[in-house]
């Protein structure tokens, strides 16, 4: 995956557990913050605004 624009989450604890997320392809891209060359995860946007959803953001 090519470098792109990623945006850390504004509830992250402090730079200790976060998560960074990013557009691709028209699908939302996650990765660890701590960690950016490790692999990424990779959802089409239905799923992801419905997990974000569940989980009350």
């Amino acid at each position: 995956m090519t470098e792109s624009a990623w945006r850390k989450s504004s509830w992250s604890a402090g730079g200790a557990n976060c998560v960074q997320t990013s557009l691709w392809r028209g699908r939302v891209a996650v990765r660890d913050s701590k960690n950016e060359s490790s692999p990424t995860l990779s959802f089409s946007r239905t799923p992801w605004t419905r997990f974000l959803e569940f989980i009350g953001r």
